[in-house]
């Protein structure tokens, strides 16, 4: 498996109180990938949420139909590098929930490429993550997980899957790739989470 990290140069920490312990402060938006970069066309693009009696699916325009809106929020990584006050266009995981009727706690997200990682439900909901589909004013490019990927802010950026597809719910907290390979199950980079 090979791993790309692009453009990581950064200034160590600042006094910003924005910043997490052990992070450092970046201009640029690394590339960090495991593996090949799936090529996926919105026309081709869908997205599903599987609870205990459905499916629910959505194409990418039906996706943008629930109401896309403007997000700036900071983004943490694993590796040391934070990006703040960075600009985001998105729909949140609230719309898409909506009509989900669950009494499961956690969910696994599942990526174009078969990339996976797990989180709680409750950090998907009120106002704390979206499907994005642009970063920067621009529409998301592969490399940094286009056309759509899961942005969960408050926890490292790997909880944030690329090429997002689809949210299984699930009643234990049952460890996606990176969990399976080390990671911390939860990934707080207030709590420095990093490896579980």
């Amino acid at each position: 498996m090979s791993f790309v990290s692009r453009g990581f140069s950064g200034r160590r920490h600042t006094t910003d109180p924005r910043l997490p312990p052990g992070q450092t402060l970046v201009d640029s938006w690394p590339v960090l990938t495991a593996g090949p970069t799936p090529q996926i066309d919105t026309a081709d693009w869908q997205f599903a949420i599987r609870d205990e009696a459905a499916v629910h699916r959505w194409s990418f325009d039906e996706l943008i139909g629930l109401g896309v809106e403007d997000i700036t929020v900071d983004i943490h990584c694993v590796t040391h590098w934070s990006k703040l006050d960075m600009s985001w266009r998105g729909v949140s995981l609230d719309r898409l929930l909506a009509g989900v009727d669950t009494e499961l706690d956690f969910v696994m997200a599942h990526s174009y490429g078969g990339y996976t990682t797990n989180l709680p439900l409750a950090d998907l909901r009120n106002g704390q993550a979206w499907i994005a589909i642009e970063a920067d004013g621009r529409p998301l490019s592969p490399d940094h997980g286009g056309p759509a990927r899961l942005l969960v802010p408050h926890l490292y950026f790997w909880k944030s899957a690329k090429w997002i597809r689809g949210l299984t719910l699930m009643p234990t907290d049952d460890p996606g790739f990176w969990e399976q390979n080390g990671y911390h199950r939860y990934g707080d980079p207030w709590r420095e989470q990093r490896y579980g």
